[in-house]
C-alpha cells in the first residue's frame, strides 16, 4: 500500500513511519517542518502539510490508500489555535475523500467531549466527528499520556526532580492518569492500517497511578526522590510559567492541569496496550530527564 502519514519525521508518527517501512509500505509523510532531519535516510517522501492550499493537499494525497494522521495542537500560540487546528483538520480530511483515500487512522485523546469546557478535549471531539462522517473507513485511537525517549511530561517531570530539592504537586495529587508507550500506541496504529472496520478504542497502558504515585515512582527510579509539596493548582501553575522562563517553552497550562485534575487521562475500559510505565521507567532510567524537552522546539522553532 501506499501510506500517509502526518509527521513522520517528529515523535509518534516516527514510530508508526518506522514499522510501516519494516513491512515493506510505501510511505510518505505530510509535514509542516520540512527542514526537520529525515530519520529514514530519505525512505520517506516529504510534502508540504500546507493548510492553506487544499490543491497541494489533494495532489500529495493522491494515490494514498491510507492517512494515518498524527497532527494536532498541544496549546494555543499565536494563530496557531486550537479551534484553528479543528479548521485544519477538516481541511486535510476533506483532502484526503477528494483525492481517494480509502481509510484513516485518526489519533485523538481519552475523554474528548463536545461539551467540554477544555478546548483540547472539545476540538478532539470535533475531529472525531469530521473522520467519522467523512465517508471513509476510520480507525480512532485514543491515547492518554504518551511515554517515550522523545516524550514530554514523564521526562520532564524526570529534569526537574534531578535538579530541585522539591516537587510541587497541583492540589491534592490524587486525581489519576493512564499512561501508554509511544511503542504500544505505533502498533496499535499499525494493526488499525490493516484491519477493514471502523472502530474507536481507548490506547491507554495497563498501569494507572494518582500524579503523587506517579511523580514519586519516577524519582525513585531515577534515584532522585524529592520532597513532593501539594500547593494550590494557580500557585503551581505560576512556578511553571517562571519557570517557562529560563528554558524557554511553556512549562505547563492551566488546560492540562483542569485535564489531570479531573481524570481525562485515564480510561474506562480494559488496556489495549501491554508495557508497564514502571517496566519502561526502569530500562530508560539512565537517560531519563538528563536533557529538558521543549515543546516549543518540537513544534514552533
Amino acid at each position: 500500500m501506499k501510506i500517509a502519514v502526518t509527521g513522520a519525521f517528529s515523535y509518534s508518527g516516527k514510530y508508526i513511519t518506522r514499522r510501516l517501512l519494516a513491512r515493506g509500505e510505501e510511505i510518505i509523510t505530510l509535514t509542516g517542518h520540512p527542514n526537520r532531519p529525515d530519520p529514514f535516510n530519505g525512505k520517506v517522501k516529504a510534502f508540504p502539510l500546507d493548510f492553506n492550499n487544499q490543491q497541494n493537499l489533494i495532489a500529495s494525497l493522491k494515490q494514498v490508500d491510507v492517512l494515518v494522521n498524527t497532527y494536532w495542537v498541544r496549546f494555543d500560540r499565536a494563530g496557531n489555535t486550537q479551534p484553528h487546528a479543528v479548521e485544519n483538520m477538516h481541511k486535510l480530511i476533506t483532502s484526503a475523500g477528494a483525492a481517494g483515500v480509502k481509510r484513516i487512522i485518526h489519533i485523538s485523546i481519552t475523554n474528548p467531549s463536545a461539551s467540554s469546557p477544555l478546548p483540547y478535549f472539545w476540538g478532539k471531539a470535533a475531529n472525531e466527528k469530521t473522520v467519522i462522517e467523512s465517508g471513509m473507513s476510520y480507525a480512532i485511537l485514543r491515547p492518554t499520556v504518551l511515554v517515550g525517549r522523545e516524550d514530554i511530561l514523564i521526562n520532564n517531570i524526570a529534569f526537574l526532580l534531578r535538579r530541585f530539592p522539591l516537587f510541587l504537586i497541583p492540589g491534592d495529587g490524587n486525581y489519576r492518569l493512564q499512561p501508554v508507550c509511544v511503542e504500544d500506541l505505533a502498533d496499535l496504529a499499525v494493526e488499525a492500517v490493516y484491519r477493514k472496520d471502523n472502530y474507536t478504542i481507548d490506547a491507554v497502558g495497563p498501569e494507572i497511578f494518582t500524579f503523587k504515585e506517579l511523580v514519586n515512582l519516577v524519582g525513585v527510579v531515577i534515584n532522585s526522590k524529592r520532597p513532593l509539596i501539594s500547593v494550590h493548582p494557580r500557585l503551581a501553575l505560576l512556578v511553571a510559567q517562571f519557570l517557562s522562563l529560563f528554558f524557554g517553552d511553556i512549562l505547563l497550562t492551566p488546560e492540562e492541569v483542569e485535564g489531570l485534575m479531573t481524570n481525562l487521562l485515564v480510561s474506562k475500559e480494559p488496556p489495549q496496550a501491554k508495557t508497564k510505565l514502571s517496566d519502561w521507567l526502569a530500562a530508560n532510567k539512565e537517560q531519563l530527564g538528563v536533557r529538558y524537552t521543549s515543546e516549543l522546539k518540537r513544534h514552533f522553532i
